[in-house]
């Protein structure tokens, strides 16, 4: 397989929409090679219903945009990113629908909506609740007219490739034959998406693991802001089938959440009702089900028209209908969900991480630009615009290098063994299980000490290669999930998404310091298991 492999100036890992624009941008100048482990169509963009946040309606600006993302992150959003992200947003989405992506139109003009925490109506949706559908959709068909980009489906990236201090390849598997090869490039880009998975409930699809996480922080790139995981407040609840998203946007259009007495509670507890910050939300629905002993609460659109909700939510109406549940006649039950990673590798405005040579974009990258708790809708747009910027910067980057003879990589690899690891499916659950209830929407010292103590031992259990997929995967999560862990232990404050019960008062002293991760050894001549220790940093960094 890999004498059949052309050489590629830039390694691109994930084909969400970060890592669609990046390659646009770097086929420009050199070959790419975009890896996706299983189907190009399984990415957390793909599942991205609600919308994507731009300010081009005739009622809104760049500077209330700043302004609703920079409140919604509770003080920790790094305000330069944020400018990038609302300032750069609009031409990236224009050039999208040059591109030939189909946005909502009503009476000939764009359908912005509005969600939780935003005060202008500026979510552009697609096909009702199918926006990142739609934008994969046209960044893939631009994608294949391009005779630079080389996509590899089905190729799980298993580490990165260090050379003397440089990132400069990567380690590949070929899902289908089983074989491990090394593919060299003058730059490698992350777009991997987030780690829903390592959490129990999750509205992320199963191949969520955390995967360019982990391979970054064995290779010495430094992790920012882990504990930062916003758990969104309505995922439809049934014991007998995985979560499913139901979007901000139904009580953007109206929808009301009620208990199991059929109370309407948010009012209670925030002046915005169902239309507050999520992380508000989410705690309110905990609560709720706390005090009323129920495992779910309710989200009501009965009171709307049945034919708008159909026509609204097209996607949500038939999969609840799936499960015999008739939205516009039935309350649905809810309840929240792991859903996305403030934090992640750790990069600049550019994407360039602390690893020369390795850039990120997209929810496995933390540039500050969500802080403690992302608004709706920004994801999306945060994938275009940092993805365009990672491209670039990993140009400007390359241009000064050669692509590495990585012949003595390739050599250890050969002689290299791979185990098998036993059960992984049963240690996959009980990961899962221990985060949920020990690292997730409510913490303690208390739960988050056993969690990082168990977390330690399944790492040991993981630290060697391994030759499958569905083995490499758990190794991730049990790294990542540990990263988040050790990130919420040593923060003992309660700020947007990350609360303790032991440190309730938000905005106790040193809540604007941000976690930093980092191996004191890390690993850089052979594929495997962390060396050294973990080391939390508690470095302040200007927030805005």
């Amino acid at each position: 397989m890999s004498q059949t492999i052309p050489e590629a100036d830039y390694l691109v890992i994930g084909s969400g929409v970060a890592g669609l624009r990046a390659a646009l941008e770097l086929c420009r100048v050199g070959r790419v090679i975009v890896l996706t482990k299983g189907h190009p169509l399984q990415s957390n963009s793909i599942f991205a219903q609600g919308g994507v946040a731009v300010a081009l309606s005739e009622e809104d600006d760049v500077a209330i945009h700043l302004t609703d993302t920079l409140k919604a992150g509770h003080g920790l959003c790094r305000r330069e990113a944020v400018r990038v992200l609302v300032e750069e947003g609009p031409n990236r989405i224009q050039e999208l629908i040059r591109w030939g992506a189909r946005f909502d139109k009503m009476g000939g003009k764009f359908a912005f909506a509005r969600e939780a925490a935003h005060s202008r109506s500026r979510i552009l949706r697609a096909r009702g609740d199918a926006t990142g559908n739609e934008m994969v959709r046209a960044l893939l068909a631009q994608v294949i007219r391009q005779k630079q980009i080389i996509r590899l489906d089905y190729h799980f990236t298993v580490d990165l490739v260090v050379e003397d201090g440089r990132c400069c390849g990567a380690v590949v598997l070929d899902e289908n034959s089983g074989e491990q090869f090394i593919l060299p490039a003058k730059a490698v880009l992350l777009s991997t998406g987030g780690a829903g998975q390592i959490f129990a409930r999750t509205t992320n699809p199963p191949n969520a693991t955390g995967d360019g996480m982990a391979m970054a922080f064995r290779a010495g790139a430094e992790l920012q802001d882990m504990e930062f995981v916003q758990f969104h407040p309505t995922a439809l609840y049934l014991p007998s089938s995985p979560p499913f998203l139901l979007s901000e946007a139904m009580r953007g259009e109206g929808g009301e959440l009620r208990n199991n007495k059929g109370e309407a509670f948010m009012p209670r507890y925030h002046p915005r009702g169902v239309l507050a910050p999520r992380d508000i939300v989410a705690r309110a629905i905990w609560t709720e089900m706390a005090a009323t002993r129920a495992r779910h609460v309710y989200l009501d659109v009965t009171h709307l028209e049945s034919n708008f909700v159909k026509r609204r939510f097209p996607t949500i109406y038939a999969t609840c209908l799936r499960h015999d549940i008739d939205i516009t006649e039935e309350w649905i039950p809810v309840s929240p969900s792991a859903h996305y990673m403030m934090g992640g590798v750790l990069t600049d405005i550019n994407g360039a991480t602390t690893l020369p040579g390795l850039f990120a974009a997209g929810e496995v990258a933390c540039s500050g630009v969500h802080g403690a708790n992302r608004l709706a809708s920004n994801s999306l747009l945060e994938g275009l615009v940092f993805g365009m910027r990672a491209g670039a910067a990993a140009i400007t980057w390359a241009s000064r290098c050669s692509v590495p003879d990585l012949s003595a990589h390739r050599e250890r690899l050969k002689c290299r063994g791979a185990g098998r690891l036993d059960d992984a499916e049963k240690l996959r659950n009980s990961l899962r299980r221990a985060m949920w209830s020990q690292v997730g929407l409510v913490r303690s010292r208390e739960s988050l000490a056993r969690a990082t103590a168990q977390l330690a031992r399944w790492e040991q259990m993981v630290s060697q290669p391994f030759a499958t997929r569905a083995d490499l995967e758990v190794k991730n999560m049990v790294q990542v999930a540990h990263c988040v862990a050790e990130a919420a232990l040593w923060r003992e404050n309660s700020v947007g998404a990350h609360y303790r019960a032991d440190y309730a008062k938000p905005q106790r002293p040193g809540w604007k310091l941000h976690s930093r991760l980092r191996l004191s050894e890390p690993v850089t001549d052979q594929p495997g298991a962390p060396k050294g220790e973990k080391v939390v940093s508690r470095r302040p960094r200007k927030t805005g």
